[in-house]
């Protein structure tokens, strides 16, 4: 493995959801504490499942892996790390400030800029503790899909930038007397992630054409914060030899070699390696040392058995055309096909002439491309952070700097470059688009799992201050997320993939939105191979794998649930995204005929 050669102290493992980063950073973990190397696998994803993987409960303290001596492991978890953060602000304070200022400081240390400031503390923390360097040979950082790690990695040098101005309001940090020591520690991150004999990046992708188009531009925005030259890393591809003489093996594998053949510009140039699809689960230790050996593991015989037969995704087309208009938000890990799905469903109801608004609040997502083409009754749109956060300024600029002076207008300019002021701008966006669906269908497709709970943390905080600033008035108001927990209102899909690990992640998701009073409304469990008459021994082996996990969504987890065939061709355009919300296995041409 040609990522793994003289490898630096700290390692990044990012890409699209869904390319199997945790379990390649938990596969290079095992291998190099098994080498005798002390080891740290931290885990920047909100919605982390390191510990799924190995099995033990992990959370936001670093904590052994019994069974690999050498490996500790730990999951930043943002809402442990907020409250931390504002203790250590809020805390020197008390006693010395009166009631009413201590409350205003934690009232600005409440929102989920605060969140996100506190787990890239502890993120910039690791990457510049002395102490740490001298524990541990490697540190390995599995991290949230593209567009949450990009965020991240830019938040060193933005806040750096923003400090360095001694400008605007900073008040989201903290007091302006603890700055200092921040400034310190941004700086020493950014140096850090830019220099290669710190840091390397390792890029995952799968041999699917979106998953490339992404990874390159993943690479290109990665230059443009000085990481320039990351390893690639092509992982799951299907093994020539596994075909066996089945169509659907023999679909998926030239699919997939097809795509490589079109590797974008921007990654032929890098170091690359290819790891093998696996017949199991990457769950546990031993599973995890067999990812890196190059080749599938050995797999046990797996009875013969029909397509499995579950509700599709038509019932829930018809449910949902049923119920008139509402807000349909698809939820879920990243790489489960929230995109693929949230299209299909748009494109369905646009069929039955129904209005359709379909968007994305997902930085990563290019629905366009998706969809190759336009339909009546169908508009598209999306939530880019960039554009939001340039037209909020332009606005806050033309009214509440108006009246201001030279002066005062400058220190607003410089206010409104902090980057908290994308999370409001991105807030305020989806707070629109949830209320169109008051009038016509709004299907949403959302950001991964932990990207999405911080949009609807920030959700909540707006409802709190309002409803505190309507209690007692008598008068009647109804917020985003007012919206969101009406069932009349708002239709949540949770969606997976039928394996062990997304499952448990989907389960832990239905679980945080449960908590916020928000209840999903239906499961959709894509791209089955269980759901298809596959008969090559590798794919059979992952079919039964994958109907105890149907099973357990439901028999456990669902109020109701679509399962959803693997395709024989990759599921864009408007043809093979309607075969997907009708009889999917009869002789199409995203199924093929059986």
């Amino acid at each position: 493995m040609q990522f793994l050669n003289d490898l630096p102290r700290c390692v990044f493992f990012t890409g699209k959801g869904g390319v199997g980063k945790t379990s390649l950073a938990c596969a290079t973990a095992v291998r190099l504490a098994d080498q005798g190397r002390r080891v740290l696998l931290v885990s920047t994803d909100p919605a982390s499942n390191i510990g799924q993987v190995f099995g033990l409960a992990i959370g936001n303290r670093r904590t052994p892996v019994p069974t690999v001596p050498g490996l500790d492991a730990l999951e930043i978890d943002p809402q442990d790390a907020a409250r931390s953060y504002r203790e250590r602000i809020v805390e020197p304070l008390r006693g010395t400030l009166p009631e009413a200022e201590l409350r205003g400081v934690e009232e600005q240390l409440s929102g989920a800029c605060t969140t996100e400031i506190a787990a890239f503390d502890e993120f910039a923390a690791l990457l510049t503790d002395p102490a740490l360097a001298a524990q541990y040979a490697h540190i390995l950082f599995d991290t949230a899909p593209t567009g949450h790690t990009i965020r991240l990695l830019q938040l060193p040098g933005a806040w750096s930038g923003f400090l360095d101005a001694g400008q605007g309001d900073a008040s989201c940090l903290g007091p302006l007397a603890g700055l200092e020591q921040q400034r310190g520690r941004y700086r020493a991150a950014v140096q850090a992630l830019t220099d290669p004999t710190q840091t390397r990046l390792v890029l995952v992708a799968r041999a699917q054409a979106s998953a490339l188009r992404e990874a390159a531009r993943t690479r290109t925005e990665l230059s443009a914060i000085g990481l320039h030259q990351p390893f690639l890393v092509l992982n799951g591809i299907y093994p020539p030899d596994a075909i066996a003489d089945d169509p659907w093996a023999a679909a998926l594998a030239q699919r997939e070699q097809a795509a490589l053949g079109q590797l974008p510009e921007g990654l032929r140039a890098l170091p690359q390696d290819r790891l093998p699809l696996q017949s199991v689960n990457l769950v546990g230790v031993e599973a995890l040392r067999q990812l890196l050996q190059g080749a599938p593991a050995a797999m046990e015989p797996a009875p013969e058995s029909p397509p499995l037969a579950a509700p599709r995704l038509s019932d829930l087309v018809d449910a949902i055309a049923a119920d008139g208009p509402s807000l349909v938000m698809l939820m879920g890990k990243g790489g489960v096909g929230k995109t693929t799905l949230a299209a299909a469903l748009a494109v369905a109801l646009a069929d039955r002439g129904l209005p359709v608004h379909l968007s994305t609040a997902d930085p990563a997502a290019h629905l366009a491309e998706t969809l190759q083409g336009t339909l009546e009754h169908l508009q598209l749109s999306r939530i880019d952070p960039h554009e939001v956060t340039e037209r909020y300024r332009q606005q806050v600029l033309a009214t509440k700097g108006a009246k201001l002076d030279a002066a005062g207008r400058a220190l607003l300019e410089e206010d409104l470059r902090s980057p908290c002021t994308e999370e409001i701008a991105v807030f305020q966006a989806f707070s629109r688009t949830v209320r169109e669906s008051r009038r016509q269908f709004v299907v949403m497709d959302t950001a991964p799992t932990g990207h999405t709970l911080l949009l609807l943390d920030a959700t909540g905080a707006y409802h709190r201050d309002i409803a505190r600033q309507m209690e007692g008035t008598g008068l009647h108001f109804t917020t985003p997320m007012m919206q969101l927990q009406d069932p009349k209102q708002t239709k949540v899909l949770i969606v997976t993939l039928a394996e062990t690990t997304p499952v448990l992640e989907a389960a832990q998701l239905q679980a945080d939105l449960q908590r916020a009073g928000i209840t999903p409304w239906a499961w959709v469990v894509n791209d089955s191979v269980a759901a298809a008459p596959v008969t090559a021994p590798l794919l059979r082996q992952r079919a039964a794998h994958e109907r105890q996990e149907i099973q357990a969504v439901a028999q456990r987890h669902a109020l109701r649930h679509a399962v959803v065939p693997m395709c024989r061709e990759e599921p864009v355009g408007l043809a093979r995204l309607r075969q997907l919300t009708q009889d999917p296995l009869s002789g199409d041409p995203a199924h093929g005929t059986v």
